[in-house]
């Protein structure tokens, strides 16, 4: 049997689009296009470009999904609305918020801004990771309620919205043997994403707790880190998969999060989760580990010192079953072809 055509529109081949391609290749047959869409002094001529891809092509789709909402999403919705295409937008987090504190967010661009919110309002339908992505209060980074997503930074989206978790391949963070250290706890995050991710948080907190090593995937180095911090550079996934299985925590301190899926990795591999209260986080740890309320040192090391008090064993065993049972590659695959189809 032919398969159905479709047109799938991405700014980065990030990992998860990979999984994405891999995904969807089952049931389509994909015509991908990727720019450079991050220098704008490429902007005008990526939209020329882009314009006559889409006019080649559309009338050979019937569908059109765009990964994040941005520059690369206006000329497919409008193209769509044009032709009369279904047009899906997946968001993803960075393309739903404006959080100047931290630096973060497409949405504080205006250009951005306007592009993102018409690509958003002429789409057939959203496919946020989150429901959070569609709007969220966070109470976590300060002492005023903050408010996020796409339905409070744009107005009058009106467009209909399906929620579809990220799933991810769980053959992928099998451990086959567990060498768990006591005491321990691991993050990823870049240089870049230390104040966003709470790199910052984790290093105040480490000076006041010698007996814990804190080990920092992805950061290359920070000059004021205590000695028990202890940054591990760009890992590969089999390498960041044998640090998980060392590992018997996990923390994720984000300010911001659109879902999560380095710590559904680290669940995996039976690391006990440690997270912010904010977005989708304290949803994908369920009662499998721990949820800090606000933004404090001194209720992240009360919290570390309880949690060095349970049966961890067991709660790393949880923690790996919730996420088999929520968040696989074939669950998202199911409801993202239901939804491309409905």
């Amino acid at each position: 049997m032919k398969k159905e055509r479709l047109i799938f529109i991405y700014p980065k081949l990030f990992t998860f689009i990979q999984t994405e391609i891999e995904l969807l290749s089952d049931n389509y047959e994909l015509i991908c296009s990727s720019r450079n869409w991050n220098n704008k002094t490429f902007l005008p001529l990526n939209l020329i470009s882009q314009f006559f891809f889409l006019l080649f092509n559309i009338n050979r789709v019937d569908i059109i999904l765009i990964s994040f909402g941005g520059y690369w999403s206006f000329l497919p919705v409008l193209l769509g609305k044009i032709f009369t295409k279904k047009v899906a937008i997946v968001v993803h987090g960075t393309d739903c918020v404006s959080f100047p504190d931290i630096n973060y967010g497409n949405l504080r661009h205006p250009l951005m801004r306007w592009f993102t919110k018409k690509s958003y309002q002429w789409a057939s339908i959203i496919l946020p990771v989150s429901k959070s992505l569609v709007f969220t209060e966070n109470n976590y980074y300060s002492d005023k309620t903050l408010k996020f997503g796409y339905s409070h930074h744009l107005e009058a989206i009106t467009t209909p919205y399906k929620v579809i978790p990220n799933g991810l391949i769980l053959e992928n963070w099998r451990v086959d043997k567990l060498a768990k250290i006591s005491n321990t706890f691991i993050s990823v995050m870049t240089n870049e994403q230390i104040l966003r991710k709470g790199g910052d948080l984790i290093i105040e907190t480490a000076q006041k707790l010698p007996n814990c090593r804190f080990y920092l995937a992805g950061t290359s180095s920070v000059n004021y880190a205590p000695e028990n911090v202890i940054c591990l550079g760009k890992l590969s996934p089999d390498e960041l998969k044998e640090w998980y299985g060392k590992s018997r925590f996990y923390l994720q301190l984000s300010n911001f999060e659109g879902f999560g899926v380095a710590i559904c990795e680290a669940m995996l591999c039976e690391c006990v989760p440690i997270v912010s209260d904010v977005n989708f986080l304290p949803t994908i740890v369920g009662d499998t580990g721990f949820i800090l309320r606000k933004r404090n040192t001194l209720l992240l090391e009360d919290l570390i010192h309880n949690a060095l008090t349970t049966d961890l064993e067991q709660l790393g065993k949880f923690a790996k079953n919730r996420i088999q049972q929520n968040f696989s590659i074939s669950k998202r695959k199911e409801m993202l072809i239901s939804a491309l189809k409905d």
